[in-house]
């Protein structure tokens, strides 16, 4: 689960970019695996998730808000599950 306190406050305009997103004409199964998938299903899923981030308009602002929050699951601006948590221990490791 995202962390809470890291989620933006109820205000319109801090989620307001999430209507203008690729993913909404795809729905959710495209972007969050099912249980027990891995292998070269979840990397083909993965893969076609991330051509649609690719050409979304709010994809920095997606990616933004998974880093921010920590989303735990799914494709989120075109960053995979595995992708955000290298993300987050090279920043470890910087630090």
């Amino acid at each position: 689960m995202a962390e809470i306190s890291r989620l933006p406050g109820p205000q319109a305009d801090l989620w307001e970019w999430q209507y203008q997103g690729a993913c909404r004409a795809t729905g959710p199964t495209s972007f969050f695996h099912p249980e027990g998938e891995r292998g070269a299903r979840r990397r083909s899923r993965d893969a076609a998730a991330k051509l649609v981030c690719a050409g979304c308009p709010v994809i920095q602002e997606c990616r933004e808000h998974a880093l921010r929050v920590r989303e735990p699951y799914g494709v989120w601006g075109g960053m995979t599950e595995d992708e955000r948590l290298a993300f987050y221990e090279s920043r470890e490791l910087a630090s």
